[in-house]
């Protein structure tokens, strides 16, 4: 079993490995943005409809600051992908990306409406999760204010994550970034100190330990948020800095929970472990990058989606586990 479970594991680390090299390959600009009749398509929607400014841009979608050319631009984007999907004989990619992001369909001037809708089904993931910790685990389990943290920190990443997904903004996409990147980190962090006994301060080398551990990370944050905005906002760097992080915990996670296993013989033990192999199968989907069906759902988003179950299982380890070392504690008492 052990055997099976050991190349298991193995299996799941050379994916990731994939995904990893998946992820850091060169952006490159996308193709609609140099399309003639798309540029032609802007300039003739500004010039006939934007000298009053933005009069003619609806109320709603003025409320999330949509300007008249900003909303020339998203209009023309489906024009020319509706000319381009009717071309006889068919485009062999006729959907293609402006900006960046693939041509979505907005909903109350939402520009990404699933990813928006996913994101908030973390955030309320987080929050019952963080709710079902203040009344499961009690206030003096050392543990506990980590866990705390760590819902907040979701909860906070996952506005944020709304914010970019309903209007791509400088300042709403560098929000997202660095909150995902905190949250990444931080998982890191409280990972190091469950697996390690980190926050058993009666020990003096674990106390240190836990203190430097503390500035590693604080340090790591702000070298890395320092990179993308004084030096250069890199897309791949980002992204291989968050997927680094993000295996490197899964692995110890994998690890901890066969050893946790094979001490407990109990079911929920094994849990992290399978939360991971879903992360990794989730995480899977960015890398097909397929046109948003219906021009709603896309690869992002059914990662947004895939990411909600994982997150309540999470919570229920947590406190699990965190039940099973106090019940331990009170026999040893």
């Amino acid at each position: 079993m052990i055997i099976r479970q050991s190349r298991a594991w193995r299996c799941s680390l050379t994916f990731v490995l994939i995904l990893l090299l998946g992820f850091t390959t060169p952006a490159t600009a996308s193709i609609g943005d140099r399309l003639p009749e798309f540029r032609t398509c802007v300039a003739t929607c500004i010039e006939e409809n934007c000298g009053r400014g933005n009069v003619i841009v609806p109320v709603h979608l003025r409320l999330l600051f949509w300007t008249c050319p900003s909303n020339c631009d998203h209009v023309c984007q489906h024009i020319i992908t509706d000319q381009r999907l009717a071309r006889d004989p068919p485009m062999l990619s006729p959907v293609v990306q402006y900006h960046g992001k693939w041509p979505f369909h907005r909903i109350l001037g939402v520009q990404e409406p699933c990813s928006v809708v996913f994101s908030l089904f973390n955030l309320l993931a987080h929050r019952r999760g963080l709710s079902q910790i203040k009344e499961r685990i009690p206030a003096e389990y050392p543990l506990r204010k980590y866990y705390m943290l760590f819902g907040y920190i979701g909860i906070l990443s996952w506005v944020f994550s709304m914010a970019f997904h309903t209007r791509d903004f400088d300042i709403t996409e560098k929000l997202d970034y660095f909150a995902a990147g905190a949250s990444v980190l931080y998982g890191l962090y409280f990972t190091s100190i469950r697996i390690f006994r980190l926050d058993q301060r009666k020990h003096p080398v674990k106390a240190t330990l836990l203190r430097l551990w503390t500035l590693i990370c604080i340090l790591m944050y702000i070298a890395h948020v320092s990179y993308l905005t004084l030096w250069r906002w890199d897309y791949t760097y980002n992204m291989a800095a968050n997927v680094a992080v993000g295996v490197v915990q899964n692995i110890m996670w994998s690890f901890f929970s066969v050893k946790r296993y094979q001490k407990l013989k109990k079911p929920w033990a094994a849990w992290p472990g399978m939360i991971v192999a879903w992360i990794v199968l989730a995480m899977s989907l960015e890398l097909l990058d397929f046109p948003p069906a219906k021009g709603l759902l896309d690869a992002h988003s059914l990662w947004h989606l895939g990411t909600v179950g994982p997150t309540i299982w999470w919570y229920n380890f947590l406190i699990k586990d965190a039940q099973q070392e106090i019940a331990g504690e009170r026999l040893k008492a």
